[in-house]
């Protein structure tokens, strides 16, 4: 559990709140249940128009990184990899196979051809390759919590002009005017709120994360193409340290 991000957005709904309060305002009031569905539904709508059904999916399956965020393993890939070294000097390459029962496919992909014996510019070329698809697709899902920052003010806006709507279409019958303005300003308050407390939030902490795990794996294209050159000693133990650093 990353506590942080659980304190921060505790923090943020409370600084709204408190300061809600001490204006002399009621909690009762923000709770509009048809300003908070046209703010969610519609810029969930809005998010998922724009994006591929497999995109929106993989953001949001990410979220739960925001507070149970992917053990990075440094240290035991920096183990790993000096075994790795240690074990193409003694055995040779072919002797990495061994190694290649791991759950992660980059690290499989890049075993894999050591042990065939691909050239080193090409097995670097084709890591590279693979980096940046990886990257490529986290990104697309990462981004749409930014897109729903970026859709959830102005549908809070459009929340407004209906809930003003509703005001004038009542203004003979005085008991149901209060409804419609509270609908309107409080679909403008989820709208800002949310973007701002949430999904831009959660966007940046996604790709943060996601950028993280793309600095490990360019890390290891060249712990691959190192060991495919036969550089493995002190060039290896260098790139452990680079790891290690970027804790």
């Amino acid at each position: 559990m990353d506590w942080a991000s659980v304190a921060g957005l505790v923090l943020a709904i409370a600084g709204v709140l408190v300061g809600h309060t001490l204006d002399g305002g009621k909690f009762a009031s923000l709770i509009q249940p048809a300003a908070f569905a046209i703010v969610v539904i519609g810029t969930a709508g809005a998010t998922l128009l724009q994006s591929e059904a497999r995109t929106f999916l993989g953001g949001v399956r990410m979220l739960r990184w925001v507070f149970f965020p992917p053990k990075s393993g440094r240290d035991k890939l920096s183990r790993e990899i000096a075994l790795w070294s240690l074990s193409a000097r003694r055995d040779g390459l072919l002797s990495l196979e061994q190694y290649m029962a791991t759950p992660d496919k980059f690290v499989q992909k890049g075993l894999r051809l050591v042990v065939d014996g691909i050239q080193p510019d090409k097995l670097r070329s084709l890591l590279e390759s693979e980096i940046s698809s990886y990257e490529f697709s986290q990104r697309q899902a990462a981004r749409i919590w930014e897109s729903a920052a970026g859709y959830a003010p102005t549908i809070g806006i459009l929340g407004a002009v209906l809930g003003l709507i509703h005001v004038m279409e009542n203004l003979s019958d005085p008991s149901r005017l209060g409804s419609g303005i509270a609908v309107a300003f409080v679909s403008t308050v989820y709208g800002v709120g949310l973007a701002n407390l949430f999904f831009y939030p959660v966007g940046n902490k996604l790709k943060a994360i996601v950028a993280d795990k793309v600095t490990q794996y360019e890390i290891l294209a060249e712990v691959f193409h190192d060991l495919a050159t036969g550089d493995h000693t002190r060039v290896v133990d260098e790139r452990v340290a680079s790891l290690l650093q970027r804790h």
